[in-house]
């Protein structure tokens, strides 16, 4: 039995079979991915342990499917039946911060934002930051290619990933990419592991890439009286060649949300918020923040300004990290995560404006809109079976539209469990069957995450 011998080669303490306790690493946050029991949890607090339950999965041809904090919003982490549940959060150690040369070694446990104060420490930054960043741990923001609030300006965590340690699927423990600054020795296999969803090995430390502090910021916030003219605001500041440190839009509904629930003292008469930022320093970061105000007003803002209230400013960025939970207490929430290119947001969000009437779906609005990244947030009452039949039909909807604007299904949340067939229809099938090579070669017995990503009949690849 595959739990014998997991204590075999493991601490008790280690592995976890309590019904109680396994429940809370059954599943991630998406709340409309299915996910089945495990046998056990394993809880290692070294690469070794890790190793060594990859091995005895390998022995018994048991499924492992590896987790960080559970914050996924696609269904990745998902237990299926029959696996073990590989938990990362013991593994929580900064083990090097190198400000000559500018990164940081870490186990996946690490919470981003311990990281980013970690670093802060020493002036430097680790600017990857996912609305989750209070809660989400390194290690899920490379397995998904998490993105966030700053990434219309200084990239995804792929962009930071200098190498990693990785448990394969045969048990092998490997050293994948680099610490120097530049390296093309070989096939970018580091990359390959960065958003690969725990189907190809369990990454069990991260090097990665820090920039300097960032400069202080300027906020530029507009109210706009619908959605489709916040998106028009967005794409007038990509053709005025400005580069925002982060745009992000928020609709009342959200804010609303956000406010009933964290009493912030919201006060917004608008139907959506558009929240720019601009970090060049000096007279041009001025410059910068004055031009992206009369983009807003170009896109028909019916109240704009480069805000002088720090304080509310941050709290309309922490309203907008805030606003994925707060809608969560009102019902089930199913999310969405397309991404287009920036001249099509306008056109885009009036299509998932258009598709929730036809479908008749409450649908909330956050978004990086800087880099054309919509996460519509389907709300469904509680026990509504015909409203959860609707959602879906608009979920699908809002995936074949973004797909037909050039775009594609998941911008940085992943595929998991629920974008695979948004998967198959973006991929061509010869790419597809790339992916699949590349799976068979790295994990050709099948255990890693099985069922997930492009694996649509739930067998191993």
């Amino acid at each position: 039995m595959i739990v014998d011998a997991l204590l075999a080669v493991l601490p008790a303490d280690r592995v976890v079979v309590d019904p109680d306790v396994m429940a809370s690493y059954q599943h991630d946050e998406a709340e409309w991915a299915p996910s089945a029991t495990p046998l056990a949890v394993v809880r290692p607090a070294t690469a070794d342990e890790v190793q060594a339950t990859v091995r005895a999965c390998l022995d018994h041809g048991t499924a492992v499917v590896t987790r960080g904090a559970g914050t996924g919003l696609s269904g990745g982490a998902n237990a299926t039946a029959g696996c073990i549940v590989l938990a990362l959060d013991r593994m929580t150690a900064i083990t090097e911060i190198d400000h000559l040369e500018r990164y940081a070694v870490v186990q996946p446990g690490v919470i981003n934002d311990d990281l980013r104060a970690a670093v802060a420490e020493v002036g430097l930054w680790y600017p990857p930051d996912p609305a989750s960043s209070p809660w989400s741990t390194i290690g899920g923001n490379v397995a998904t290619n998490a993105g966030g609030l700053c990434c219309v300006k200084y990239g995804v965590t792929r962009d930071y990933v200098m190498g990693m340690e990785v448990v394969t699927g045969t048990g092998e423990k490997v050293r994948l990419g680099r610490r120097t600054a530049k390296g093309v020795a070989g096939y970018d296999l580091a990359g390959l592991m960065v958003g690969s969803e725990g189907t190809l090995g369990v990454i069990t430390e991260i090097t990665v890439k820090l920039r300097p502090l960032q400069d202080p910021q300027r906020t530029v916030a507009g109210y706009f009286d619908s959605i489709v003219d916040a998106g028009r605001a967005v794409a007038a500041v990509a053709a005025a060649g400005l580069t925002p440190s982060a745009l992000e839009l928020v609709d009342k509904q959200c804010l609303l949300a956000v406010d009933a629930w964290k009493n912030m003292g919201l006060s917004v008469d608008a139907e959506v918020v558009l929240l720019g930022r601009v970090d060049t320093p000096g007279q041009i970061g001025d410059q910068e923040a004055e031009k992206m105000l009369a983009c807003f007003d170009e896109g028909g803002a019916t109240w704009s300004a480069v805000s002088t209230d720090q304080e509310e400013a941050d709290a309309l960025f922490a309203a907008r990290r805030l606003a994925y939970p707060a809608m969560e207490r009102l019902g089930p929430v199913l999310t969405e995560d397309v991404c287009v290119p920036k001249r099509h947001v306008p056109e885009m969000l009036s299509r998932i404006e258009k598709i929730g009437i036809a479908h008749d779906v409450v649908i909330a609005n956050i978004a990086h809109a800087g880099d054309g990244n919509l996460h519509p947030l389907l709300i469904i009452p509680p026990g509504d079976d015909a409203a959860r039949a609707r959602s879906q039909a608009a979920f699908d909807e809002i995936i074949d539209a973004a797909l037909a604007l050039g775009g594609t299904v998941t911008g940085e949340h992943g595929v998991g469990l629920l974008k695979m067939h948004g998967l198959v229809q973006e991929l061509d099938p010869v790419v597809l069957a790339m992916h699949r090579a590349v799976k068979d070669a790295l994990d050709p017995q099948g255990i890693l995450n099985p069922g997930k990503v492009f694996d649509q009949l739930g067998s191993p690849v």
